[in-house]
């Protein structure tokens, strides 16, 4: 075990039932780290957040949280860390302020000390306009802020934020994740789960991909593209619009993996390239299109998930319960 991990796990299986949501996952999370652990929806994301922060207990397997084990010493632990859940549990009949005091109350902060890191936190989070808000009124991103603001109340050395963007428009994700990278910069070691791998691409220093239960892949997001570096990648653009591209071009380039970014643009990934632009010439004259871009780039992290695990990166949008 490493003496600069936070979070360590060995084996760490989870079971319900029939059901096996953790099949013995092993990994560790260094001090000051951003680390995220991504995969689709039922992966196993939450279950493993659940277990580290003592609201379920392993079924088998060792985790460590600060040294702490999570069996017999969570209460211990808790005193250091914070928790995002996935779904805001902010009391909505408080004010912003009046939720930051209950939250020192609940973790002991000092009485003297309260209000005083309530009142920095409502400028960090940029909601000083609002601390006298219920917090009913806010918007979501407005009350995501507030959740986690209250978790940073009694200064934890250990952040653990569940799908934090889940459900926000894009003005409000793009601000809260300027807000998680500002938390990191302060020393702040972060834990992350996330369906959206462009958050995971732009926040994370380290990722393990959780694909039913299990770790796939893990590494920073430039070693986990680095896994789809040989293959090619090819964007063509058409000089009009083609309803169903992607459905359409897919037999014909068997091998590769074909993603529409619009209805005139393909990112094609894998397959031999000359076979590639043979069929996509061969289609632009039969249907009539002419090509005006061809143009080969670098695979995302989205495409290496494809690649890692063979599922479609639309699996990572799908919505909870749907």
């Amino acid at each position: 075990m490493n003496n600069e991990a936070v979070v360590e796990t060995e084996g760490l299986t989870k079971v319900y039932g029939q059901l096996v949501a953790l099949d013995g996952i092993s990994f560790e999370v260094q001090k000051g780290e951003l680390f995220g652990l991504l995969g689709p929806n039922g992966a196993g994301k939450t279950t493993t957040i659940r277990i580290l922060t003592g609201l379920s207990r392993p079924t088998a397997g060792k985790a460590l949280v600060l040294g702490y084990d999570v069996r017999t010493e969570i209460v211990q632990a808790k005193r250091y860390i914070g928790v995002v859940p996935e779904q805001s549990n902010v009391y909505d009949e408080l004010t912003v302020l009046g939720n930051l005091l209950f939250m020192g109350r609940l973790y002991g902060v000092p009485r003297g000390e309260r209000r005083k890191r309530a009142e920095e936190l409502v400028e960090i989070f940029r909601l000083s306009e609002r601390k006298k808000s219920l917090a009913r009124t806010l918007s979501r991103g407005m009350k995501r802020a507030l959740t986690i603001a209250c978790a940073l109340m009694h200064k934890p050395r250990l952040l653990f934020l569940d799908e934090p963007t889940a459900g926000l428009d894009v003005a409000a994700a793009r601000s809260l994740r300027a807000l998680i990278q500002e938390l990191h910069h302060q020393g702040i070691t972060i834990f992350l789960t996330t369906h959206y791998l462009d958050e995971a691409d732009l926040l994370c220093e380290r990722a393990a991909i959780l694909v039913k239960g299990r770790i796939v892949a893990i590494g920073s997001p430039a070693e986990l593209k680095g896994m789809v570096q040989g293959e090619p990648v090819i964007v063509v653009r058409f000089d009009e619009s083609v309803p169903n591209l992607e459905k359409i071009l897919a037999p014909r380039v068997p091998g590769s993996g074909i993603v529409a970014l619009n209805s005139q643009e393909v990112r094609i990934v894998g397959g031999d390239p000359a076979q590639v632009l043979v069929a996509l010439i061969s289609f632009a004259q039969e249907t009539g299109l002419r090509i005006v871009a061809v143009n080969t780039v670098q695979p995302t992290l989205e495409e290496a998930f494809l690649k890692i695990t063979g599922l479609s990166p639309a699996i990572m949008a799908q919505e909870k319960g749907k």
